[in-house]
């Protein structure tokens, strides 16, 4: 029996933060603990201005999540979007399919919403999550994301 037939999907919960923050820093090395505090906070506050969903086992422990934020009119764009600010699998449950099933939720609840347009942004270093979104049918957007240092003066 495959990981898909073992896990759950449902909303993230409250309870959900440390495992988050875990998860997230088995992953990147580091840990974003104010952020996820933040973000979870705003999600579930704002039910309608998120998605945020879980993946748990079959003992119940959270194995992966994702938060989405709803936009809409920004830059000029009166279209509602769903931009995915995180998406993450415990490394001991990887290359299973829960990335997969969690980006199914998101675009099903962004469905029931009426959105029709999923957007991430992704480290040109990170190939493995490069190569996850382009197998779930991302291309590269027309528009091009510009950064500069704060420290460099006008």
């Amino acid at each position: 029996m495959g990981a898909e037939a073992e896990s759950h999907l449902r909303p993230l919960r409250p309870e959900d933060f440390e495992a988050v923050v875990e998860i997230d820093r088995r992953l990147t090395g580091r840990t974003r603990r104010v952020f996820f505090q933040k973000r979870l906070e705003a999600a579930l506050a704002d039910g309608g201005g998120f998605i945020a969903v879980a993946s748990e086992d079959a003992e119940g422990r959270l194995i992966g999540f994702s938060i989405a934020r709803v936009q809409s009119g920004e830059f000029g764009d009166d279209r509602h979007v769903a931009v995915i600010d995180v998406i993450a699998v415990d490394p001991d449950s990887r290359k299973h399919g829960q990335g997969t099933l969690l980006l199914e939720e998101i675009t099903r609840y962004a469905r029931k919403r009426g959105i029709d347009e999923l957007r991430t942004q992704v480290d040109w270093g990170e190939g493995g999550l490069i190569e996850f979104f382009g197998a779930s049918g991302f291309v590269l957007a027309p528009s091009q994301v510009l950064e500069r240092a704060t420290a460099r003066n006008l």
